[in-house]
Formats: structure tokens, sequence, C-alpha cells
């Protein structure tokens, strides 16, 4: 499975439609301070499902939308698709070619889009769940991430061990699992009164 295209139209500092292609090997992004390096990266955590605003250096995600220049109109939606190749298929799909698109509109509403198609982002989560591919990943790697990395800041370095051993979906499982567990414990109190 490999990135093949980013596409951002109206996302923070990208007010017209911007296609990135991606080719095999390492793709780094590279440019002058202020002309959206980090906001590729952010574009890109946001549309695998990131939700908070903080983690796409924001107060609040009305702020992720194009919010217009001296000489532009602010857009009303901020809209992100990654595009991945599924030659090998290591995603669980008959389909060649993902698509997953994020849409978020001034009114607050959001919506995903898997192939064209709208469906939840819990499909999306549970479509890259083992393949190393999430909003949190170190697959897309800022240069925050690196000097966190070298100083082991939260336990970064041990959860890059974890995502590189294949542990991390585990957790994400067991955790659902307990929660799931928990919703019964409290329905069968319910039975009983």
């Amino acid at each position: 499975m490999q990135l093949a295209t980013l596409e951002l139209k109206g996302f923070k500092s990208f007010g017209d439609k911007v296609t990135i292609r991606f080719d095999r090997g390492i793709t780094g992004i590279v440019g002058p301070n202020g002309c959206g390096k980090s906001n590729v990266v952010d574009a890109i955590r946001w549309v695998l499902g990131e939700q908070k605003s903080r983690m796409l250096r924001s107060d609040k995600m009305e702020n992720i939308i194009f919010n217009g220049t001296k000489k532009r109109k602010a857009t009303q939606l901020a809209e992100v698709s990654l595009t991945f190749d599924n030659t090998r298929n290591l995603l669980p799909t008959e389909y060649t070619q993902v698509t997953i698109t994020r849409r978020y509109y001034r009114s607050g509403d959001s919506e995903y889009l898997l192939n064209g198609v709208p469906c939840r982002l819990k499909d999306i989560i549970s479509l890259f769940m083992d393949t190393g591919i999430a909003s949190n990943s170190y697959a897309i790697i800022e240069l925050k991430m690196v000097d966190d990395i070298l100083n082991d800041k939260d336990g970064s370095r041990r959860a890059l061990f974890e995502e590189a051993a294949g542990i991390s979906k585990f957790r994400i499982r067991k955790k659902e699992t307990l929660r799931n567990l928990s919703a019964t414990d409290d329905d069968l109190d319910r039975v009983e009164d």
C-alpha cells in the first residue's frame, strides 16, 4: 500500500485546490518558513480522523477552513482527500485504489467519504487498523515528533516500537472490548433494577 496523492481544498493556507503526488520511496516536503509544510502534515492527520484541534495547531476546529485574504474570500468548507494504491491488497477491500475524504463545513458539520460513498470515522479507522496508518501514528513524522522521540517525551519511543511491532492495534481492540464489557455490565445492572 502506498500513498499516491493528497488533495487539499480550503484547508488552512490552501484556498485553491492543490494536489500533491507521492512517488515511490521516501517523500519529504521542504520549503521556506510559512509556506504550508506543516499544514500538509496537519491535513493528512485530519483526514485520518484527528479530532483534537490543538493537534492540528489550532484553537478550534473551524480554524482549519481557509479564512480568506485581502484579495480572496473565505471558503465555506475544508476538504482533504488521500488516495492510496492498494494493488498489494493490504487494505481489506476489493478496490485497488482507495480514496478517503473528509469535509468540514463552517456550520460545524463534518462528513467522511470512502471512495465517494458516505461513511463513519469508525469505518475508516477499522479499514486502516492493521496498517500502522492512523491520525496519531508514526507513519507521518513532523519535526516536533522527532524531538519527542529523541527525548522520549511521554514514552513516545515505546509507542513507536509498539506501533512498528503491531502491538498498538491489540491495545485499541482491548480498550474497545473493555468498554463494551462495561456497557454490558451496566445493562445487566439495569435488568436487575
